[in-house]
């Protein structure tokens, strides 16, 4: 049954993908920031979602160099608030979580479950830890982590909700606007927004020679949306009880496309808990290894707190422990 007697999730969801195609901008608050349409050879190559610091919880807009535009967020926030429990905490029916981030997973197919096998071949780790801040429901950050996921990439996660206390600010300070994913890689003294651009950055720089899968930036124009809609907006906002994150980053063992590490990276997110990601991804060979000396396993996901000294498979259970022990009275 959903969040709230009489609503349906079809008929959200077929309004929200309506929303979606109405009022997609060419630049703005949310933009596809592309040089061609996506019947052009580089479509999508260069997109971002800019959400700004918004007081109202009705909706987000913004402008952009170009002008004013209207946001796809702030008609879809409203929307998936319908479907949506504000407090993540709630019991919630496990059988309908399965379901939506199962579809959600199918949806993004076959990106982010599978390592390159020359990435995965990287004898060194980079030096210095690369920092991405994004936010878990966005369509372009999930492409740069899905990324991460092909070329056995190890990342700090510092998640930014709407209503971030910490890490927006971060980026607004280190790059002048909150503009999500945004990429900071000490290794080569680079910064910078665009998730097409930190895509070919990463292959560049971390791909060991591997070539970008066919029509992969491509695809998140067409069903990068997908999880964000079936999940109903979660990983999306700050849930309000959140304490301030702990002295010692945690560790999660994940690959993008699981459907069950996509719940405990949505209450990382909503919880503005930064991470270390671990990839463990299908043809991993650190994060793997890792992962299996650490547990004796190779599933995912797999949590490490070492503020509580706590190692943690399931996700349920993982869930279960992140918002009883950060979450304020």
């Amino acid at each position: 049954q959903l969040q709230g007697s009489g609503r349906s999730l079809f008929i959200v969801l077929g309004a929200l993908a309506n929303a979606a195609t109405a009022f997609l901008p060419p630049h703005g608050a949310i933009s596809l920031r592309a040089t061609q349409h996506l019947r052009g050879s580089h479509a999508g190559r260069n997109a971002c979602i800019s959400l700004p610091h918004m007081s109202s919880d009705s909706g987000e807009s913004g402008k952009s160099s170009s002008g004013s535009s209207q946001s796809v967020l702030s008609v879809l926030c409203p929307l998936l608030k319908l479907v949506a429990n504000d407090d993540p905490t709630a019991p919630r029916n496990k059988a309908f979580e399965t379901a939506t981030t199962g579809f959600s997973s199918m949806a993004r197919l076959p990106w982010g479950s599978e390592v390159s096998p020359v990435a995965a071949g990287r004898a060194l780790k980079p030096a210095q830890p690369i920092r991405l801040y994004e936010f878990e429901a966005c369509p372009f950050c999930r492409r740069v982590r899905e990324t991460a996921t092909y070329l056995d990439l190890e990342l700090e996660v510092y998640p930014c909700p709407k209503g971030s206390e910490l890490h927006r600010q971060v980026v607004q300070e280190l790059g002048g606007k909150e503009t999500f994913p945004f990429l900071v890689d000490p290794n080569h003294d680079s910064t910078m927004y665009e998730s097409g651009d930190i895509v070919k950055y990463l292959f560049s720089k971390y791909g060991e020679g591997a070539e970008m899968q066919p029509y992969f930036l491509e695809s998140t124009l067409l069903s990068g949306w997908v999880p964000t809609l079936l999940r109903a907006g979660r990983g999306m906002s700050r849930y309000e009880k959140a304490s301030p994150a702990p002295q010692l980053m945690l560790q999660l063992y994940s690959y993008e496309n699981n459907q069950f590490c996509r719940l405990v990276r949505e209450a990382l997110c909503e919880l503005e808990l930064p991470y270390t990601l671990i990839n463990a991804g299908k043809g991993s060979i650190a994060g793997r290894e890792a992962l299996k000396t650490l547990s004796g396993a190779t599933r995912c996901p797999y949590l490490v707190d070492p503020n509580t000294d706590s190692q943690i498979s399931d996700s349920e259970d993982i869930m279960q422990y992140l918002f009883k022990t950060y979450t304020v009275a």
